[in-house]
């Protein structure tokens, strides 16, 4: 009788993210919409081809109304931290777009598409009446 070949279960080290010396940062990209109806913070890695976290205002309070608060897009920004912490992001490179205007009160670059010369808008002379 001969003995059977057993396979003994292999431990593997499964890490999050990428390997870093100390001292290194690990960047992320974090796009910041933020609209009349909702927040939206999106971070992906530095190409902006991989989703890292997606997590908007409406996922967090229970209300329409709510969903685009400052209260609402504080707690969004709380998971959003968690989960880079997570994946071993270090650093985040904070591009926001948000509606209209063009004063900028934030310090960071600012993504908002503003037309330069465009063709001549829809709603004629008088304009759009409600």
């Amino acid at each position: 009788m001969s003995r059977r070949k057993t396979r003994e279960p292999k431990e593997e080290n499964v890490t999050l993210g990428p390997a870093v010396r100390d001292g290194e940062h690990v960047f992320g990209v974090a796009h910041v919409f933020a609209s009349f109806n909702d927040t939206f913070i999106h971070v992906t890695d530095l190409s902006g081809r991989e989703t890292l976290v997606r997590i908007t205002g409406g996922m967090k309070v229970k209300a329409d109304r709510d969903e685009s608060s400052p209260y609402a897009a504080m707690l969004a920004a709380q998971d959003v931290a968690q989960r880079c912490k997570e994946l071993g992001i270090t650093a985040l490179h904070i591009k926001l777009r948000a509606t209209g205007g063009n004063k900028t009160k934030t310090p960071g670059p600012d993504v908002t598409p503003i037309p330069t010369d465009s063709t001549r808008r829809k709603g004629g002379r008088r304009g759009r009446r409600l």
